[in-house]
Protein backbone atom coordinates (compact mmCIF):
# COMPACT_ATOMS: atom_id res chain seq x y z
CA UNK A 1 0.00 0.00 0.00
CA UNK A 2 1.71 3.49 -1.19
CA UNK A 3 1.62 6.42 1.53
CA UNK A 4 -0.07 9.84 0.67
CA UNK A 5 1.51 12.54 1.86
CA UNK A 6 0.33 15.40 3.99
CA UNK A 7 -0.93 18.45 2.35
CA UNK A 8 -0.40 16.64 -0.74
CA UNK A 9 -2.95 17.50 -3.81
CA UNK A 10 -5.13 14.69 -3.43
CA UNK A 11 -5.75 14.68 0.32
CA UNK A 12 -7.64 17.65 1.81
CA UNK A 13 -5.63 19.35 4.91
CA UNK A 14 -7.82 19.05 7.88
CA UNK A 15 -6.46 20.88 11.07
CA UNK A 16 -7.14 19.37 14.25
CA UNK A 17 -9.56 21.54 16.81
CA UNK A 18 -7.78 23.72 18.71
CA UNK A 19 -4.51 23.49 17.03
CA UNK A 20 -4.50 27.08 14.81
CA UNK A 21 -4.78 29.92 16.62
CA UNK A 22 -7.77 32.31 15.71
CA UNK A 23 -7.38 35.88 17.19
CA UNK A 24 -10.38 38.17 16.66
CA UNK A 25 -8.80 41.62 15.97
CA UNK A 26 -10.94 43.71 14.06
CA UNK A 27 -14.55 43.83 13.53
CA UNK A 28 -16.62 46.16 11.09
CA UNK A 29 -19.24 48.83 12.22
CA UNK A 30 -21.88 50.42 10.14
CA UNK A 31 -21.55 54.16 10.11
CA UNK A 32 -23.01 56.79 7.68
CA UNK A 33 -20.41 59.53 8.07
CA UNK A 34 -16.71 58.96 8.15
CA UNK A 35 -15.78 61.86 9.37
CA UNK A 36 -17.91 62.55 12.17
CA UNK A 37 -17.40 58.79 13.18
CA UNK A 38 -13.66 59.33 13.62
CA UNK A 39 -14.47 62.61 15.59
CA UNK A 40 -16.04 60.96 18.18
CA UNK A 41 -13.90 58.22 18.66
CA UNK A 42 -11.15 59.72 18.84
CA UNK A 43 -12.58 62.06 21.61
CA UNK A 44 -13.42 59.68 23.70
CA UNK A 45 -9.33 59.03 24.07
CA UNK A 46 -9.48 56.40 21.70
CA UNK A 47 -6.20 55.26 18.99
CA UNK A 48 -6.86 55.91 15.91
CA UNK A 49 -4.60 52.95 13.97
CA UNK A 50 -5.36 53.82 10.46
CA UNK A 51 -6.96 56.45 7.71
CA UNK A 52 -6.73 55.21 4.66
CA UNK A 53 -7.87 56.63 1.11
CA UNK A 54 -7.53 55.36 -2.39
CA UNK A 55 -9.99 58.18 -4.73
CA UNK A 56 -13.06 57.83 -2.89
CA UNK A 57 -12.66 54.80 -1.09
CA UNK A 58 -11.74 55.35 2.64
CA UNK A 59 -11.07 53.09 5.59
CA UNK A 60 -10.34 53.72 9.18
CA UNK A 61 -9.10 51.84 12.15
CA UNK A 62 -9.96 52.62 16.18
CA UNK A 63 -8.93 50.80 19.19
CA UNK A 64 -10.12 51.58 22.46
CA UNK A 65 -7.80 51.91 25.16
CA UNK A 66 -6.33 48.69 26.50
CA UNK A 67 -8.31 46.36 23.75
CA UNK A 68 -6.53 43.71 21.37
CA UNK A 69 -9.53 44.08 19.33
CA UNK A 70 -10.38 47.32 16.90
CA UNK A 71 -13.05 48.14 15.19
CA UNK A 72 -13.12 49.68 11.32
CA UNK A 73 -15.65 51.55 9.30
CA UNK A 74 -15.25 52.82 6.01
CA UNK A 75 -16.25 52.62 2.15
CA UNK A 76 -17.62 48.57 1.06
CA UNK A 77 -17.00 47.23 4.36
CA UNK A 78 -20.01 46.15 5.38
CA UNK A 79 -23.76 46.25 3.82
CA UNK A 80 -25.21 46.87 7.69
CA UNK A 81 -27.46 49.97 8.16
CA UNK A 82 -25.29 52.29 10.05
CA UNK A 83 -26.37 52.49 13.80
CA UNK A 84 -26.99 48.84 13.61
CA UNK A 85 -24.29 47.38 15.76
CA UNK A 86 -25.65 47.03 18.94
CA UNK A 87 -24.76 45.98 22.51
CA UNK A 88 -20.53 45.92 21.42
CA UNK A 89 -19.01 44.95 24.67
CA UNK A 90 -16.16 46.89 26.66
CA UNK A 91 -15.25 44.92 29.22
CA UNK A 92 -13.60 46.85 32.50
CA UNK A 93 -12.74 46.30 36.11
CA UNK A 94 -14.26 49.15 37.68
CA UNK A 95 -17.84 49.97 36.12
CA UNK A 96 -18.03 53.38 37.69
CA UNK A 97 -14.85 54.69 36.92
CA UNK A 98 -15.32 53.78 32.95
CA UNK A 99 -18.66 55.37 33.06
CA UNK A 100 -17.20 58.45 34.43
CA UNK A 101 -14.71 58.72 32.18
CA UNK A 102 -16.90 58.67 29.34
CA UNK A 103 -19.37 61.39 31.08
CA UNK A 104 -16.31 63.75 31.41
CA UNK A 105 -15.92 62.97 27.82
CA UNK A 106 -18.85 64.63 26.82
CA UNK A 107 -20.78 61.06 26.08
CA UNK A 108 -24.26 60.35 27.38
CA UNK A 109 -24.12 57.41 29.23
CA UNK A 110 -26.84 55.02 30.67
CA UNK A 111 -26.76 55.12 34.66
CA UNK A 112 -24.97 51.99 36.02
CA UNK A 113 -27.67 49.09 36.24
CA UNK A 114 -27.65 45.21 36.48
CA UNK A 115 -30.27 42.23 35.70
CA UNK A 116 -32.41 41.00 38.72
CA UNK A 117 -31.64 37.52 37.41
CA UNK A 118 -28.10 38.38 36.04
CA UNK A 119 -25.34 37.39 35.69
CA UNK A 120 -26.31 38.28 32.24
CA UNK A 121 -29.31 40.04 30.80
CA UNK A 122 -31.47 38.27 32.33
CA UNK A 123 -34.69 39.24 34.63
CA UNK A 124 -35.97 42.73 35.15
CA UNK A 125 -32.98 45.75 34.38
CA UNK A 126 -32.19 46.98 38.16
CA UNK A 127 -30.74 50.69 38.59
CA UNK A 128 -27.35 50.81 40.08
CA UNK A 129 -24.21 47.95 39.99
CA UNK A 130 -24.84 44.26 41.04
CA UNK A 131 -24.72 43.34 44.60
CA UNK A 132 -21.51 43.12 45.32
CA UNK A 133 -20.05 44.07 42.12
CA UNK A 134 -20.48 40.36 41.44
CA UNK A 135 -18.79 39.73 38.15
CA UNK A 136 -20.11 40.05 34.54
CA UNK A 137 -23.23 41.38 36.18
CA UNK A 138 -23.25 45.57 36.26
CA UNK A 139 -23.42 47.18 33.16
CA UNK A 140 -23.73 50.88 31.67
CA UNK A 141 -24.42 51.60 27.79
CA UNK A 142 -24.12 54.58 25.11
CA UNK A 143 -23.99 55.36 21.40
CA UNK A 144 -22.13 56.64 18.95
CA UNK A 145 -23.63 59.76 16.75
CA UNK A 146 -25.28 57.24 14.39
CA UNK A 147 -26.76 54.92 17.13
CA UNK A 148 -24.57 52.03 17.25
CA UNK A 149 -24.07 50.69 21.06
CA UNK A 150 -21.77 50.35 23.31
CA UNK A 151 -22.35 48.42 26.24
CA UNK A 152 -19.59 48.59 29.18
CA UNK A 153 -19.58 45.19 31.62
CA UNK A 154 -18.00 45.20 34.84
CA UNK A 155 -15.53 41.84 34.64
CA UNK A 156 -13.37 41.13 37.82
CA UNK A 157 -12.92 37.35 38.32
CA UNK A 158 -12.91 35.42 35.50
CA UNK A 159 -15.15 32.00 34.71
CA UNK A 160 -12.92 29.37 34.77
CA UNK A 161 -11.15 28.35 31.79
CA UNK A 162 -11.59 32.07 29.67
CA UNK A 163 -8.31 33.09 30.09
CA UNK A 164 -4.67 31.28 28.95
CA UNK A 165 -2.39 31.17 31.75
CA UNK A 166 0.26 32.09 29.11
CA UNK A 167 -1.18 35.04 27.56
CA UNK A 168 -2.64 36.74 31.11
CA UNK A 169 -1.67 40.99 31.47
CA UNK A 170 -2.99 43.79 32.60
CA UNK A 171 -4.36 45.90 30.15
CA UNK A 172 -3.13 49.22 32.22
CA UNK A 173 -2.05 50.64 34.97
CA UNK A 174 -5.61 51.10 36.36
CA UNK A 175 -6.23 47.60 35.62
CA UNK A 176 -3.58 46.71 37.61
CA UNK A 177 -4.36 48.79 40.15
CA UNK A 178 -7.86 47.94 40.77
CA UNK A 179 -6.21 44.10 40.99
CA UNK A 180 -4.21 45.05 43.90
CA UNK A 181 -6.87 47.09 45.53
CA UNK A 182 -9.08 43.52 45.43
CA UNK A 183 -6.28 41.33 45.98
CA UNK A 184 -5.07 43.80 49.46
CA UNK A 185 -9.20 43.50 50.72
CA UNK A 186 -9.16 39.84 50.14
CA UNK A 187 -5.41 39.35 51.59
CA UNK A 188 -7.07 41.38 54.93
CA UNK A 189 -9.92 38.93 55.48
CA UNK A 190 -7.00 36.11 55.35
CA UNK A 191 -4.91 37.69 57.71
CA UNK A 192 -8.32 38.24 60.17
CA UNK A 193 -9.10 34.20 59.61
CA UNK A 194 -5.26 33.00 60.29
CA UNK A 195 -4.95 35.60 63.21
CA UNK A 196 -1.83 37.06 62.17
CA UNK A 197 0.15 39.27 60.08
CA UNK A 198 1.16 37.38 56.72
CA UNK A 199 5.03 37.79 56.19
CA UNK A 200 4.59 36.15 52.63
CA UNK A 201 1.94 38.62 51.42
CA UNK A 202 3.97 39.16 48.01
CA UNK A 203 3.18 35.29 46.95
CA UNK A 204 -0.51 35.15 48.04
CA UNK A 205 -0.98 38.48 46.36
CA UNK A 206 0.12 36.86 42.98
CA UNK A 207 -1.41 33.87 43.66
CA UNK A 208 -4.62 35.81 44.19
CA UNK A 209 -4.11 37.77 41.43
CA UNK A 210 -3.33 34.98 39.09
CA UNK A 211 -6.00 33.14 40.41
CA UNK A 212 -9.21 35.59 39.69
CA UNK A 213 -7.93 36.55 35.69
CA UNK A 214 -7.95 32.75 34.84
CA UNK A 215 -10.65 32.01 36.80
CA UNK A 216 -9.13 29.20 38.94
CA UNK A 217 -10.04 29.36 42.43
CA UNK A 218 -8.67 31.82 44.66
CA UNK A 219 -6.78 31.60 47.20
CA UNK A 220 -8.45 31.77 51.21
Amino acid sequence: MSATAVGSSSTPRIASVGSVDLKLEAVVIPVSDFERAKQFYTGLGWRLDADFSKGNARVLQITPPGSPCSFQFGTNLTSAAPGSAQNLYLVVSDIEAARNELVGRGVQVSEVFHFSKGPGPFGDRVRGPAPEHQSYSSFASFSDPDGNTWLLQEVTARLPGRVDRSQMSFSSARDLASALRRAAAAHGEHEKRIGKADENWPDWYARYMTAEESGEGLPS
